[in-house]
């Protein structure tokens, strides 16, 4: 990170004045914990103890077979709530107590955020809200019951495309409503400085441990590292620590949708801009008159119009390769992997998958690393509603053979 709060020409905090203070008062919560013992020491107890770390990295090794190279998984769908989701919840909410706020706030796509937020929330004695775009709500009730189960208030956001934009837009207004006594628990390396920062401080362990991990079990490191794209903090999770690692290929993977030239996907580096999107400077699906534009994934936790400022900094630098992967190829991914390993992998970790089954040539005898973000138990209706409709084979492998 170059000058304070910005990758490049990406990042900042372009927020109302209300919210400068709060800001200001996280970035010194976050300074002053990280130089605290006991803050790290309860982290890593709850890490460990609660959450499940480390989780295994798991050689799939049916897979593997199929595609021609050794695939690795990151399986951070074995984390307590089911994704990676916890580690960020779990490290903000500890934050907030620290600043003695006695309310968190959050906003939700998948619904995976919002659970892990709950779920802090209840560990730490924390009043809950959670914003779900009503459309999400729908697509993903089982999340909704299960952060309404954990004492969470979960609120249905009705404007605009009834998304997770809309959640972001709704959970900030009450942030400035309620500032002196809410922390704002934003679920991805997004947001105004110090939010990236913060969350990559609590997901960069998903890096960490795999970094060892591969070089005990391949006594070198991976020949490339995938993860999807949405905000991001999965993937910088799993990138941050192998960056400097030149020989290294990072591959970050979008929401290509119903494909790019139909309008209908979430692929930011595709066909964005350069824009000032929710409090951050980053690329941006806009119009030519700088209007956000509607975005659509089958995965709910993609579904964004903008993603993290660090991203965008990758991408220019180049460090990152960003491509795409479509809908079709999402659900064939997901059948792939139930199928060959007995793992449901989440709709959003599936588009990684797609793209190695789609490019699998080029990975050739190579060691590939995915980051398993989240399981697929929360996609199934989904899944199967998309089985029927396309006429996709429900036994896939058998399909495969043939």
């Amino acid at each position: 990170m170059g000058k304070k709060g910005y990758y490049g020409k990406f990042g900042g905090r372009f927020v109302p004045e209300t919210l400068m203070p709060a800001l200001y008062e996280l970035e010194d919560a976050l300074r002053t914990a990280r130089r605290d013992i006991s803050f790290r020491k309860e982290l890593d107890y709850y890490f460990k103890e609660y959450v499940g770390r480390p989780t295994p990295l798991y050689y799939a090794r049916n897979a593997s077979k199929k595609l021609g190279f050794k695939l690795y998984l990151k399986r951070e769908d074995l984390c307590h709530t089911g994704a990676h989701k916890i580690l960020n919840a779990l490290g903000q909410a500890l934050l907030a107590r620290r600043m003695n706020k006695i309310r968190v706030i959050a906003e939700t796509g998948a619904g995976q955020h919002g659970v892990a937020v709950a779920t802090a929330a209840s560990l730490l004695a924390l009043q809950c809200v959670i914003y779900m775009g009503a459309d999400d709500v729908e697509r993903q009730k089982t999340n909704v019951m299960r952060m309404e189960i954990l004492g969470a208030k979960v609120q249905p956001v009705t404007k605009g495309t009834r998304t997770l934009k809309d959640a972001i837009n709704e959970a900030l207004r009450d942030w400035v409503t309620n500032v002196t006594t809410t922390h704002y628990i934003l679920g991805t390396v997004f947001g105004p400085y110090p939010y990236p920062e913060l969350v990559k401080y609590f997901v960069s362990i998903i890096g960490r441990e795999a970094k060892k991990q591969i070089l005990r079990k391949e006594g070198k490191m991976p020949d490339a590292v995938i993860a999807c794209v949405g905000g991001g903090s999965n993937a910088i999770g799993i990138f941050f620590p192998f960056l400097k690692m030149k020989n290294v290929k990072l591959i970050g993977v979008e929401a290509g949708g119903e494909g790019i030239a139909s309008g209908r996907h979430a692929a930011r580096f595709q066909t964005g801009k350069v824009g000032i999107f929710q409090g951050t400077k980053s690329y941006v699906l806009q119009n030519e008159w700088g209007q956000i534009l509607d975005t659509y994934s089958i995965a709910p936790g993609l579904d964004y119009a903008s993603v993290g400022p660090e991203h965008s900094f990758l991408f220019e630098s180049g460090r990152v390769h960003y491509t795409y992967a479509e809908d079709d190829k999402v659900i064939e991914a997901y059948l792939f992997l139930s199928r060959e390993e007995g793992i449901l992998p989440a709709l959003e970790s599936s588009h990684a998958l797609a793209f190695l089954m789609k490019n699998k040539r080029d990975f050739e005898d190579q060691v590939v690393l995915l980051n398993l973000s989240g399981r697929g138990d929360k996609d199934l209706p989904t899944v199967l509603r998309r089985i029927s409709e396309d006429g996709i084979k429900r036994d896939f492998r058998d399909s495969q053979k043939k």
